[in-house]
């Protein structure tokens, strides 16, 4: 599928129907548009089969009550919708994008309790998210914005507005040669890339950022499942900004980026080692089984 996002021909489900995907349209005075009252889930299908979709659906659903917008629909209901989409668009290898608002309504104002919360799911192919990062090994840039503190906003919901910095610094980087940016925290600590959750080795140790500030991946729990199942030691904790010179393999974890190598961060470097290898194609396994 190319071409512009709002100029393809297929299905879009919205609101419990499927619309031609020209028609998928809302309205500007939408509050999601002025005040990001929008939260949403992005996952993939491998072979007709969405990995780990319910996990995403239950997300989706505690993403909207942590802003205060419940989503009129329940996980099953979800779950057939996004199965009813890929049908729609005879897709069985395929990006899913469930997302929900606060749509138009009654108010016009922050506060919106008026405005219905809606919801819609499109589907399309997608390949690598870093293209051939994948196999040399991504560059990333160090970010001048800091991800802010759980008690400035909601770290646990996969909302829109979160996404701000994260496009400007992705933006900033692309500049630079970069395929994306690595955040530090409101501490100072290691936080996560603008759209991915980040691993580092030393020693045969895995090390990655306690999730207190940033969202706990489903694809970061899924890996640090299978390296705790194969034996290898994954600490969880702050990971401190001189600790790179130390590492010696990198790689970013997400639902796009799936497993992605780091050869690069700012003037550090790592190797693409035997870890990193074998931890991507065991992913690449796993969700394809």
């Amino acid at each position: 599928m190319d071409g512009a996002y709002d100029d393809r021909d297929g299905k879009i489900w919205m609101d419990g129907k499927l619309v031609d995907w020209r028609a998928a349209n809302v309205h500007l005075l939408t509050h999601a548009l002025h005040y990001a009252s929008s939260v949403f889930e992005g996952e993939r299908c491998y072979s007709g089969k969405i990995f780990k979709s319910r996990e995403h659906s239950e997300r989706l659903l505690r993403s909207g009550d942590l802003l205060d917008m419940p989503i009129p629909y329940t996980v099953d209901q979800i779950e057939a919708a996004k199965a009813e989409v890929l049908a729609a668009n005879n897709l069985k290898d395929a990006y899913v994008r469930a997302v929900a608002w606060r749509g138009s309504g009654m108010d016009m104002g922050v506060a919106a309790r008026r405005n219905p919360v809606r919801m819609a799911v499109a589907v399309w192919e997608w390949g690598a998210y870093y293209g051939d990062a994948k196999f040399k090994g991504a560059k990333l840039d160090i970010a001048r914005w800091k991800r802010p503190s759980p008690e400035t906003i909601p770290t646990a919901a996969k909302a829109a507005g979160l996404y701000m910095i994260c496009t400007m610094s992705k933006h900033a980087a692309e500049e630079k040669g970069c395929s994306d940016a690595l955040f530090f925290d409101y501490r100072g600590y290691v936080a996560e890339a603008t759209g991915a959750n980040i691993f580092f080795v030393k020693d045969g140790e895995v090390h990655t950022p306690l999730p207190d500030a940033i969202l706990n991946g489903i694809t970061r729990q899924t890996v640090i499942g299978m390296l705790r199942d194969q034996g290898i030691t994954v600490h969880e904790r702050h990971i401190e900004a001189r600790e790179l010179e130390d590492m010696q393999q990198c790689w970013l974890t997400g639902t796009a980026a799936e497993v992605t190598p780091v050869g690069q961060i700012g003037d550090y470097t790592f190797e693409v080692g035997e870890l990193t290898r074998k931890i991507a194609t065991d992913y690449e396994k796993l969700v394809r089984s």
